[in-house]
């Protein structure tokens, strides 16, 4: 088959936008030639297991899974009875991004608190911490976050550790929604364990897609008895691969080294050099602090219309003019620097008509 798009073009609107990382092709490419057993009985997927020891401790394990909607579904469903409710940002992708998949595969109820920057506090989580044993209210057995959060925003190990701490005194357990999570540890230069098992986590949804692999995601348990059932949920929620190894041998070379430091701090170095940059044209203003790998910006919309025919990006909010600019393990300061003249040359026509 020939190439049927422009290699060269790149845009700013997802990191889900960019391709695969060679080095994860050639891990793909190596783990084909054979049979190994299906379903996670293969060579690569017991691989993968020593991963997880070996980078988030020795009660971690690692479930992969197709996408990243299907391992935060079926981790939540995990930590939660029938009548179990999940809290979470008004921002989390949970609440915004994922259709109802929650609610009606998921068959939990999510229990929304506004946040000035996408992050919960112990006290924004008791704003929906109540009710305990009312049969009339679903039941806040759960507390899910971001991390980067929507907003691209982060929390420093502190901050998780005192919403894990006041969860589990409440009888809540906590997981973290990590499609980012590389993003987050590169920026604070931190261990991935540092952000999870280090500072109370109970379960995790393992990103790998946003940050250079072709398919599939992680559930990653951090206690033991979490893990008992997980592989029957996985099945049930059609997360099971059967040619698992594939999925496998790609989370094996993105976290069984440091690749996914090196792909997420460019990306995050890309970011912070746009939101230098913007913060120089007159008539944009940077909506949140770029600390991973977002840019949240402000702008006419007429001119983000114009842009967008140049460099695809999405709204954030249309009616307030703020927009989202994503950078990629890919991303390069010739696609920043283009990116900005174009921006400039806009604001400046606008300004002037």
């Amino acid at each position: 088959m020939t190439t049927l798009h422009d290699t060269t073009v790149r845009g700013f609107a997802s990191d889900n936008y960019s391709g695969v990382h060679p080095r994860i092709l050639d891990a793909i490419a190596r783990a084909n030639g054979g049979h190994q057993i299906s379903y996670g009985e293969d060579q690569y997927t017991e691989a993968l297991g020593e991963v997880a020891h070996e980078v988030f401790g020795p009660e971690a394990t690692i479930f992969p899974v197709f996408n990243g909607t299907g391992a935060n579904v079926t981790a939540l469903q995990s930590l939660l009875p029938r009548w179990g409710a999940v809290i979470c940002a008004t921002t989390a992708h949970i609440n915004v991004d994922e259709n109802g998949a929650p609610e009606r595969v998921g068959g939990f109820k999510l229990l929304q608190v506004p946040t000035p920057d996408g992050k919960l506090t112990p006290e924004l989580i008791d704003q929906e911490a109540w009710g305990y044993g009312d049969e009339h209210r679903a039941q806040p057995l759960a507390v899910s976050i971001t991390q980067a959060t929507e907003l691209g925003t982060l929390y420093t190990p502190e901050e998780i550790k005192a919403i894990t701490e006041h969860a589990h005194q409440l009888g809540m357990k906590v997981h973290l929604d990590g499609s980012r999570l590389s993003n987050a540890a590169a920026a604070l230069g931190v261990p991935l364990r540092a952000l999870t098992t280090d500072v109370g986590i109970d379960i995790v949804s393992l990103g790998g897609t946003k940050n250079g692999i072709l398919l599939g995601e992680g559930i990653l348990t951090l206690r033991k008895e979490l893990a008992d059932d997980m592989k029957y949920l996985r099945k049930m929620n059609m997360q099971l691969g059967s040619k698992m190894r594939f999925i496998s041998a790609q989370l094996i070379e993105l976290y069984g080294t440091e690749l996914w430091r090196e792909l997420a701090g460019h990306a995050n170095s890309m970011a912070a050099k746009l939101a230098a940059a913007v913060e120089q044209i007159d008539g944009v203003q940077l909506v949140y602090p770029t600390q991973a790998n977002g840019v949240f910006a402000q702008l006419p919309t007429e001119v983000s219309d114009e842009l967008r025919k140049h460099f695809r990006f999405y709204d954030w909010d249309r009616a307030a003019g703020e927009v989202r600019w994503m950078c990629s393990f890919d991303t390069t300061e010739e696609d920043v620097a283009a990116f900005i003249a174009k921006l400039r040359e806009l604001m400046a026509a606008h300004r002037s008509a």
